[in-house]
Formats: structure tokens, sequence, C-alpha cells
């Protein structure tokens, strides 16, 4: 479903993404870890269109998105690190501009904001202005307004932010269920904990480079050892500085 092929991206003499290859499959829920400025969010951003590498290719469900960038953003939901809202809007508003850049029928959003308001629990205040929400309030919109198109294809970026114990706990079961009925997941986090509880697969990204990529087995094979997703994540980022 996404598949990286020599990706690269510089910002003058820094080198943010350095020749990542990566092929995360259908269902697959894949943890992408590494440090502050390790090329995390850089590489996110290529993959929903938001930056171009200077070099390599971005697969969405086979489709090249230098040559197709529109398609390929109808069968994804993005959760950015630091999510803008339009804050005039309420909430019920928003999730009608976002339903209208997939084009769903009225009818359609309207269903969909109704299961999610549920699940999430904000129809409290859906009918008040964005600028008067909490960050809590705030990240379960901008969830519900990744989900609301049913994509096939989720990317996150640091998806707890924000949430209290409650709402992190509803989020993760949402993932969990959404990758065990096929949506393939890209989840960028510091959560440790989290990515070790939901991730099929994990990379681990240092200094633009991919250090590790594979299961929870595979990356203690690495490091030769049977410790936690912290442990090893900590001994590989500081064998690698």
């Amino acid at each position: 479903m996404i598949r990286l092929e020599n990706i690269k991206k510089s910002f003058g003499a820094l080198s943010a993404v350095d020749d990542i290859s990566l092929h995360i499959r259908k269902g697959e829920l894949f943890s992408f870890l590494g440090p502050n400025g390790a090329g995390k969010t850089t590489t996110i951003k290529m993959i929903v269109g938001l930056m171009f590498p200077d070099a390599g290719k971005i697969f969405i469900d086979g489709q090249d998105i230098a040559l197709e960038p529109i398609s390929p953003k109808q069968i994804i939901g993005y959760v950015p690190d630091s999510a803008f809202l339009y804050d005039k809007l309420t909430g019920m508003e928003y999730f009608q501009v976002i339903g209208n850049f997939f084009k769903m029928s009225a009818l359609e959003i309207e269903e969909k904001v109704r299961h999610y308001q549920e699940i999430l629990g904000f129809e409290n205040w859906l009918n008040q202005r964005i600028e008067g929400y909490s960050q809590g309030m705030r990240q379960r919109m901008i969830f519900a307004s990744a989900f609301i198109h049913e994509p096939r294809i989720l990317i996150i970026d640091e998806p707890m932010v924000g949430l209290d114990p409650g709402s992190a706990r509803t989020i993760k079961r949402l993932l969990k269920e959404k990758a065990e009925a096929g949506t393939t997941i890209f989840l960028s986090t510091h959560n440790l904990n989290v990515a070790e509880e939901l991730s099929t697969r994990i990379g681990i990204i240092q200094k633009g480079k991919l250090r590790a990529v594979g299961t929870m087995n595979t990356l203690r094979g690495q490091v030769k050892s049977d410790g936690n997703l912290e442990d090893l994540f900590l001994e590989m980022i500081e064998s690698d500085s």
C-alpha cells in the first residue's frame, strides 16, 4: 500500500532523509520511531504530498504520487503532529468541509459524524466554534476528520498529544480495529509503549537513515537483547550516536 524507494530530502547542508526504502503492506500497523530531528515528520510529509523528495519515488496503492498527485490522497487519512483547524467554524461545519473534500454526500457526512461522535465523545460541543475547544477536543476532532471518509491508509504523526487516558485508550482500540479490518497504518510516535502495544512492525530512523526495520523479535535479534522496545530503541540510537 505504501512503498518508498530510495527517497532523499535535504534542507541546505542538512540531509533530513537519506536514501530510505520501505514497503508497508495492506492491514499493517507500522510504527516509525526516532529521536527529535531524525527525519520522521519530513518522511511523513513526503508520503502525504506536502513535500517532494529530492530523489526517489513514493507509491501509494501502486500509484506514483509524483505522476498521480490527487487520487492517492483520496484514500489517505492524515493526522499531523500539529493540526490546523478553522477556528471560526463549528465542529459540524468543519466536518462538512472535510467531507466535501472527499466528495461525500451530506447524508454520508452526517452518518459518519454521528458514528464517530459516539465513539470519541464530542456530541456536546459539535455545534460550538472550534476556537473554544481544548487541546484534547481538537485532537479528537482531527482523528474523526481523518476517519470520516473511511480511508484505506492512515498516516498518523504523534497520535496521543493532548489526549486524556480514556481518549488515548479509545484511539488505540480504533487503530487496532482498523488495522484488523485491512486499513494500512503508518504511525510516528515518541510513545514507545504505544508503539510496542500496537505495531506489527517497527522502523527506527536516526540522522535521516533507516537504522532497523522488523518485528519486536527481529529487533531483539539485531541487538541480542530480550528487553522491551524502550531498551531496544535506546541501545540502537546510542550505539549509532
